[in-house]
């Protein structure tokens, strides 16, 4: 993935390690994804038959806000999401020996999708690197080549984008993630470091990076993207969220921003807790915007 690789060493971007937690199956990683919580493991009952999602999610709060969403990939997110998306075409995940139609039947709707400038969000899911994994491992030939592919379709996607900044003049954010890892043998679903180990890069022009600014990924937690994604696109943090905001995300702005951002990140999980752990009890202010300073006490 060499236009990737840049991106992450030299480019305006930030890169982690994001952990999932068991089950690294589909639909509750996609939830952990978008909701900041964590789904248990009746969710992996549930995964190939995906009610609609009731949890406060970003994709919730997007729509709430007005913006268009679209997406294609995975019909999980569909089942997901069904009432959310002001445009889908979701692809089956369950014949596993397809790892080429899956893939080319979202990559078809790009070249059109991103002329246009009818939507806010555009969401992605690739199902053809999950299942050579599935089919013939890691190792497998055909790995090489569908990353090949998936560097080519990051690489239209981000120079699309920079091109639509120059008439616009407001950055855009591009994030490249994956739902669960892959072990040895090519299978997920349980805790290996290769199943829990996701790669998580956030893309955009509002990042500074001076030349020589080397960066080490930092093992952060999945569940830390929605509250993340929320913060940058001026939306309520999803309220079961369990994540903490990015910071190196919003290391160039001014410390007053960084500091109300934080503030927003505090008082979220400061009212998750109060609603949730029975011993919570408060400091000498009431936890509220302007004293969020709860404490958890052991009774």
């Amino acid at each position: 993935m060499p236009y990737t690789t840049y991106l992450v060493e030299k480019g305006a971007s930030h890169s982690f390690v994001a952990e999932a937690k068991p089950p690294t199956v589909t639909m509750p990683r996609i939830k952990a994804l978008m909701t900041g919580s964590l789904p248990g493991f009746v969710d992996v009952i549930r995964n190939l038959n995906s009610p609609a999602l009731l949890e406060d999610s970003v994709i919730r709060q997007a729509k709430a806000a007005g913006k268009r969403v679209i997406f294609y990939g995975d019909e999980t997110w569909v089942k997901l999401f069904p009432k959310h998306f002001v445009e889908y075409d979701g692809t089956t995940s369950f014949f596993v020996s397809d790892y080429t139609e899956v893939d080319d039947n979202v990559t078809r709707h790009l070249d059109t999708v991103l002329k246009r400038g009818d939507w806010d969000m555009l969401i992605l899911h690739y199902l053809g690197l999950d299942h050579i994994g599935h089919i013939s491992g890691p190792s497998s030939p055909l790995i090489g080549r569908k990353l090949s592919e998936m560097d080519s379709v990051l690489m239209k996607i981000h120079t699309s984008l920079l091109s639509k900044e120059r008439e616009t003049l407001s950055p855009s954010l591009l994030v490249l993630c994956g739902d669960h890892g892959m072990s040895e043998t090519g299978s997920h679903g349980a805790s290996s470091t290769e199943e829990v180990s996701t790669p998580l890069i956030l893309i955009s022009s509002a990042f500074e990076r001076r030349p020589g600014d080397i960066r080490h990924p930092k093992r952060v937690q999945q569940t830390d993207l929605a509250a993340t994604l929320a913060i940058g696109l001026g939306l309520p943090i999803p309220k079961d969220s369990v994540g903490s905001l990015l910071f190196p995300v919003v290391e160039g702005k001014p410390v007053r921003e960084q500091l109300r951002f934080l503030h927003l990140n505090t008082v979220q999980l400061s009212r998750l807790l109060r609603e949730n752990v029975p011993s919570y009890e408060k400091g000498s202010h009431p936890a509220s915007p302007q004293h969020p300073t709860g404490a958890v006490q052991k009774g």
